[in-house]
């Protein structure tokens, strides 16, 4: 392993060389009889580590090089000699000079050997922390670089996957204008809603794609959501009347302020999931609490609770608490989608079990 460099600067020569000898053991010793001459030193030699000055020199004071050396070496460290007890010169040295540490003449020579080792010892930590920090800022470049990327990926793929999808979607609707046999129709019909299903999961992804990129914007205004079941899709209905499940309302009148649009489509998640996952014959609450200045909006299902790893995880895009090889249905992006749309309301889901099954809920500034 190389030695360290230090260059030791002190007019008097018998110094200097008392350093060299003290030093040369561990270090790689350089030496200098004036600031002028140190300053010249330091410029063929850029590795320097630590420079080690007398005070009192004709010419330039140690304050008054080791000032200047923070141009030309500003990694360096510096200890200052002084055979002073003048305080203004420490006080000088600190501020101006930017010194590790000063230390008197006569200087003790095992004092001065653990106070240059301490100093190396911190370069040594001082060099690699700037190593790991342009690591650290080289690959937070490559992930925003990344993450761009992944963006500007999903909206390519997602604009080449609508094109095609157009064009589905219109031969499905003249396909169901012609003259067709009852077969026919149910080949057209599963069509159908396999491009449905495929323009809603990439209607999602777009969602997903234009949150992350501060694309997706709120309107607020003044709302309340009674009537959720008005406010749900099809596809929400039919799995609550599959599962035979009774969606109940409380308290919901209260107004709040939100981008109305963006909260129904909340809320129409949640429900799914509720259904989708509660058990069969079961009621789902969907209420509204007011609390202070917040309504806390929850939708509550009886079945089956989550495990603590799960709810961590539930809220990260394409995650799925399924065995995807045994009929998993979905992307995994119903909460995430949640909580991009959330995050716009400076709100977020907090999931919960209770007794009887899960509660999923979130806060809106009241009215």
């Amino acid at each position: 392993m190389a030695k360290h460099t230090i260059l030791c600067v002190d007019d008097e020569l018998d110094n200097v060389e008392a350093l060299e000898r003290l030093f040369r053991k561990h270090y790689t010793v350089l030496k200098a009889t004036s600031g002028a001459e140190g300053l010249r030193v330091l410029d063929e030699n850029p590795g320097v580590a630590l420079i080690i000055s007398d005070q009192r020199m004709p010419m330039m004071t140690g304050v008054e090089f080791l000032e200047k050396t923070q141009r030309s070496h500003p990694e360096a460290l510096r200890i200052l000699l002084t055979g002073y007890t003048d305080i203004e010169s420490v006080i000088q040295a600190v501020n101006q000079g930017q010194i590790y540490r000063y230390l008197t003449k006569p200087w003790d020579s095992v004092d001065l050997l653990n106070t240059v080792s301490q100093a190396i010892q911190k370069f040594d930590i001082s060099k690699e922390l700037k190593k790991k920090n342009i690591e650290l800022a080289k690959a937070l470049n490559e992930l925003k670089s990344l993450d761009k990327a992944k963006s500007n990926f999903m909206i390519l793929i997602n604009h080449e996957l609508k094109t095609p999808l157009t064009s589905i979607l219109s031969f499905i609707g003249l396909l169901n204008e012609s003259q067709l046999d009852d077969e026919q129709k149910l080949f057209v019909n599963r069509i159908s809603r396999g491009a449905d299903k495929l323009r809603s999961i990439i209607e999602d992804v777009l969602l997903i794609v234009r949150a992350e990129t501060n694309q997706l914007k709120a309107t607020m205004t003044t709302v309340n959501f009674s009537s959720v079941e008005k406010l749900l899709n099809p596809e929400v209905i039919n799995v609550l009347q599959y599962k035979h499940q009774t969606l109940l309302e409380d308290n919901l009148e209260l107004s709040a302020q939100a981008d109305r649009e963006l909260i129904r489509q909340v809320l129409n998640r949640l429900v799914h999931n509720a259904a989708k996952f509660g058990s069969d014959n079961t009621e789902i609450l969907v209420e509204a609490e007011k609390q202070n200045d917040q309504v806390i909006y929850s939708v509550i299902n009886k079945g089956p609770q989550l495990e603590n790893a799960v709810i961590e995880k539930i809220l990260r895009p394409f995650f799925i608490d399924e065995d995807v090889m045994n009929h998993s249905t979905g992307m995994g992006l119903g909460l995430s989608i949640c909580q991009s749309i959330l995050n716009l309301h400076h709100s977020k889901l907090k999931i919960e079990n209770t007794a009887e099954g899960v509660c999923v809920s979130f806060n809106l500034p009241a009215v």
